[in-house]
């Protein structure tokens, strides 16, 4: 059964023509003041760039042009590149006031704030867009209490990652409409180690998804409409990065949730770095690299869930499987590049899409709490197998990752 984005063969000649347009706005974003000019670039009309976009990178020509304008200009302020309006006129915004609105919704600060990062000590708040439901976000981080990465107390996130080569703890203190974000150990907070902060955070926070298109178009639509109803602004918060997904996808191929977070629990107490507070970052692709799989047998792994979990930390950690470049270009491309490895079956290849790279139009055809809610939902009498699945979750496109997310939501559990 195809997934929702079709097979994709290494040589297709659409996906080939847009991940170098893309490519080229990402470098140079200055030059593509319209979508009209990404269109002209490509050689091909604006119908068809929209379709491009759609089928390949799951987020229309004006949505890509944002986040690369806003992307651009986090390195150059970053960067101190002079009055914080410049890096907003060098990057393609039309005006000072777009460049704001723009850079605020993405990133949650102001550019000035934004560029004073690691030069006014270890910490910096990030609003939170109206609405925003900070209790379904810390019931995600929180989902495992006796975690070993993440901790929740009250309205406060504990997380340890590893940011560069250092092993940190982050607390975001949640308030009402934003977040306070403290990093230790606070020597390391120079400009460049606190944007790779601020990135993870924002992950984290959901702030990549924008609820608004999908709710616009499911609310006329009586079929979906008590489905997004009672959680209007629901977003999808990701991992920390692409990695960690990758690694939960594996970990809870054909096992329950429960003993899913008791592999990653040992895991991660097997080849995490300590922090203080007591926890351990994830553990780094290099650090599973260098495990044996038979390492893992004794706390519980499958042969093949060590195998393929090993054999993919080490394509990581060389390169060969390059997962934090993969939320930049085509979803297609990712589609590919994780389904061409041993182990990373449809439901691994779309889960890593959606909560890893933030791909919109996603289904994990086959995942046991997504059947659930879609039998309940519909009030089917049998739980409906991945064709049917497929079908049934056809009409939330090009939403379907945030529809998915719904349905999770709808067992009044925590999403995986």
């Amino acid at each position: 059964m195809d997934q929702p984005t079709g097979k994709i063969g290494q040589d297709n000649p659409d996906r080939t023509l847009l991940e170098k347009l893309i490519s080229k706005v990402r470098a140079s974003p200055g030059e593509y003041r319209t979508v009209a000019a990404m269109a002209a670039s490509a050689g091909v009309g604006l119908g068809r760039l929209e379709e491009l976009f759609r089928l390949h990178a799951h987020r229309s020509p004006g949505t890509f042009l944002d986040q690369a304008r806003v992307a651009h200009a986090c390195k150059r302020l970053l960067n101190h590149f002079g009055p914080t309006l410049q890096a907003g006129e060098s990057c393609g915004f039309s005006s000072p006031a777009t460049f704001q609105a723009c850079f605020h919704r993405l990133t949650g600060m102001t550019p000035g704030r934004y560029q004073a990062l690691g030069r006014e000590g270890a910490s910096f708040t990030v609003d939170l867009p109206e609405g925003y439901r900070q209790d379904d976000v810390l019931a995600y981080h929180g989902r495992d209490p006796q975690s070993l990465s993440e901790r929740v107390e009250g309205a406060t996130l504990f997380k340890a990652l590893r940011v560069e080569d250092t092993d940190a703890l982050l607390e975001l203190a949640f308030r009402p409409g934003a977040v306070k974000v403290r990093v230790r150990p606070a020597e390391k907070a120079d400009p460049v180690f606190m944007g790779k902060v601020h990135h993870r955070v924002v992950r984290m926070l959901g702030l990549g998804t924008d609820p608004a298109p999908f709710e616009g178009s499911m609310a006329v639509d009586p079929a979906f409409r008590a489905l997004v109803e009672a959680r209007r602004g629901l977003r999808i918060p990701l991992t920390a990065d692409v990695w960690e997904s990758l690694v939960w996808a594996i970990l809870g191929q054909q096992v329950n949730l429960a003993f899913a977070y008791t592999l990653r629990r040992r895991l991660t107490d097997l080849s995490g770095g300590a922090v203080s507070g007591g926890l351990k970052a994830h553990p780094t692709a290099g650090a599973v690299a260098a495990l044996d799989p038979a390492d893992l047998a004794p706390l519980q792994f499958s042969r093949s869930k060590a195998d393929y979990l090993v054999e993919a930390a080490r394509a990581v950690a060389a390169g060969e499987l390059p997962v934090e470049a993969l939320p930049a270009g085509a979803a297609t491309t990712a589609e590919a590049r994780l389904s061409a490895r041993r182990g990373i079956g449809p439901w691994t290849t779309h889960y890593v899409m959606m909560r890893g790279c933030g791909f919109g139009d996603c289904v994990p055809l086959g995942d046991a709490g997504l059947t659930a809610a879609l039998q309940r939902h519909y009030g089917l009498d049998h739980r409906p197998d991945a064709k049917e699945t497929a079908r049934l979750m056809a009409p939330f496109a090009p939403h379907r990752s945030l529809a998915t997310f719904h349905f999770w939501a709808s067992l009044k559990g925590v999403p995986a």
